[in-house]
């Protein structure tokens, strides 16, 4: 697609602008998004998961048995007789 022309409008105290279905649709984007000036540009993207990623990490921590915890859990009285799952 190429370059549309649109105009900046009055939100409240605020502004913004309507951005085509079409673009929105070509991007992915459905809500969040993440914006960012670079020089004379405004820069709007999908915005990443928080734990994207996090999947594969923890595989291939289990992969070099480095999900281990760091501090050492002593077990209770109370862990042994009174905590139930």
């Amino acid at each position: 697609m190429s370059a549309v022309k649109g105009r900046i409008v009055k939100i409240g105290n605020s502004q913004g602008i309507r951005i085509p279905k079409t673009m929105l649709e070509q991007t992915s984007i459905q809500a969040d998004v993440e914006l960012e000036v670079h020089e004379d540009y405004l820069i709007i993207r999908r915005a990443s998961s928080v734990r994207t990623g996090w999947d594969e990490a923890f595989k291939k921590m289990a992969e070099l048995q480095d999900d281990v915890l760091e501090d050492a859990m002593d077990e209770t009285n109370w862990d042994l007789t009174e905590w139930e799952w």
